[in-house]
């Protein structure tokens, strides 16, 4: 199990509001089923690492459909061998310790 953060910016759209080409990729997240946790800044997104890789793509194309004709993406992985990974595990380690 892996963790894909990703942040999608549309730009060219006349406006500096971004959050329905948000909202628009998310629904692709929800069509899957898959677990995800959307803060003010990106997406985390949980689970195997060839579909959170055709998932962030899908989710950078989802823009295009919304006729922008550029878009930037950032995208951060987090995969372990050595232990299992968990969106709430990750947040918990650190709560632990403070």
């Amino acid at each position: 199990m892996a963790i894909l953060e990703i942040s999608i910016v549309p730009v060219g759209t006349g406006s500096t509001s971004v959050s329905k080409y948000v909202a628009s990729a998310l629904k692709l997240l929800e069509n899957k089923g898959m677990k995800y946790e959307l803060s003010s800044m990106g997406t985390v997104i949980e689970g195997e690492l060839v579909e959170l890789l055709n998932t962030a793509r899908e989710m950078h194309e989802s823009c295009f459909k919304e006729s922008v004709k550029r878009v930037v993406t950032t995208i951060k992985i987090d995969d372990r061998m050595d232990k299992p990974l968990s969106i709430e595990g990750k947040k918990a380690s650190v709560y632990k310790k403070i």
